[in-house]
Parts: C-alpha cells; structure tokens; sequence
C-alpha cells in the first residue's frame, strides 16, 4: 500500500551515533525505507556517525526514525539527531546507500 502524498511529504536528516558502522546498518535502513515506502539516502560519516535524509508521510518518518533508534539489532545507538529539512525540497525517486561523507 502507498501511503504517500506528495502535498504530505516531509523531508527529514537524521544523525546516528555509537556503533552504527561496519554493523550492516545502513544495508539495515536501506530494506527498512523500501519497505516503509520511504525515499532519501543513507551514508557513513567519517566521524563515525550513519548520516541519512528521509523523505516520506509524517507517519513514514517516525515510524523509520524510532526504528533506526531501537531496533537495528547489530548496532548500539547512542544517540540520535533529527532535524527537519528546509522545504521545499526535490522528490528522492528512491532510497540509496550513499559513499562515506
């Protein structure tokens, strides 16, 4: 089912921190968005951290944010940072694995 709108779609980033690299995380967040329907793009960091930008319904996003917080069950998430993204912004056609930042 599509749950998306393009009048109700919100872009956010999020930061991720702890041991979030070299865990399968962002292959993890990757089939997570697919099956949430959500588009954007996930990357590591060179500070360590997993870097991404969503792009979904309201509901998408914190379903997908709670999610990269509790349930990625190879890492440990220590803290999580997200912001909303300035608007308007292009539609993302997919969710990508993005190289290293």
């Amino acid at each position: 089912m599509d749950d998306r709108s393009d009048d109700a779609l919100e872009t956010r980033v999020v930061r991720v921190r702890g041991l979030v690299q070299g865990v399968g995380y962002r292959h993890a967040c990757l089939e997570q968005a697919q099956k949430l329907n959500i588009t954007g793009w996930v990357r590591n960091r060179v500070d360590g951290s997993v870097e991404a930008m969503l792009q979904g319904t309201p509901p998408q996003l914190t379903r997908m944010c709670h999610w990269m917080r509790h349930e990625v069950p190879t890492a440990v998430v220590t803290d999580i940072e997200i912001t909303e993204a300035p608007t308007p912004l292009p539609g993302f056609p997919r969710f990508e694995q993005w190289p290293t930042l």
